[in-house]
């Protein structure tokens, strides 16, 4: 008798089998109610729809009109009263929309950069690459009340904080919001580290104000070029005063 080979027959794949991981569908996130009552009114807030100064409807309209209870907007406007947007002017019960502060702006891009790890290297880079063009832009575009201010933080004793204040100073005399948004956390992250430099480094002061007063000559005679020349020289006197300091440019930042 001749044998026979029985085939047995393949399994199909299940239907489940053909999908991977990477094909399957992200779980929806339920997002809670007084955050989508507060990104509608940012949403309004930026679109210029509701202006800077111009006060909102009382809570309960503001619930009747999204659907809510009370409590869900008071919990949106809270949110959006802590990072900057509205705040209630003294004696009123309204929320009034604002412009964040730039410099709280700023703090909050400070901490955010600490977190991320980012170096000294990093931020004296970014001086690098920021400061020169903020300074030739300052001498192309600064009025009187500008110049009068950065003569006076000059004139003034050269420490940590008269050096944060000249470079906030020209960074005003732009009149340009993305360059004064720009560098004001780089000059928020800087301030712990010029104590120490100047501290550790004598020549530190003198140097500083010379750079100074060089940025102020050119601002006040209107040359761009002088002005960012001065400007980046300054910025590599800090990374010299850092390796003299002893304080590595590829340690963390720190904030206060």
């Amino acid at each position: 008798m001749t044998a026979r080979r029985v085939t047995k027959a393949a399994k199909a794949p299940s239907p489940r089998a053909n999908h991977s991981k990477a094909s399957e569908f992200e779980p929806i996130l339920q997002e809670p109610a007084y955050r989508k009552v507060a990104a509608a009114l940012l949403d309004r807030i930026t679109a210029r729809s509701i202006s800077a100064g111009e006060r909102l409807p009382p809570e309960i309209e503001l619930a009747r009109q999204f659907g809510v209870h009370r409590g869900t907007v008071r919990e949106a406007l809270r949110e959006l009263q802590t990072n900057g947007v509205l705040k209630r002017e003294r004696g009123s019960k309204l929320m009034m929309v604002t412009r964040p502060e730039r410099v709280d702006v700023a703090a909050g891009i400070s901490r955010a950069l600490a977190l991320h790890d980012v170096s000294y290297h990093d931020v004296w880079e970014a001086l690098t690459a920021l400061e020169p063009p903020i300074a030739a832009a300052a001498a192309r575009h600064h009025k009187s009340a500008d110049l009068v201010r950065i003569e006076g933080i000059v004139s003034a004793d050269t420490d940590v904080g008269q050096t944060a204040e000249f470079f906030r100073a020209v960074g005003e005399a732009t009149h340009n919001s993305v360059f004064m948004l720009a560098h004001e956390p780089l000059v928020q992250i800087l301030v712990p580290s010029l104590e120490a430099l100047i501290d550790k480094v004598p020549q530190a002061v003198s140097r500083i104000a010379t750079a100074q007063k060089r940025i102020t000559a050119a601002i006040r005679g209107g040359d761009p070029e002088q002005a960012g020349e001065w400007m980046a020289k300054h910025i590599r006197d800090f990374r010299r005063g850092f390796e003299i300091a002893g304080i590595s440019l590829e340690q963390p930042v720190e904030t206060h």
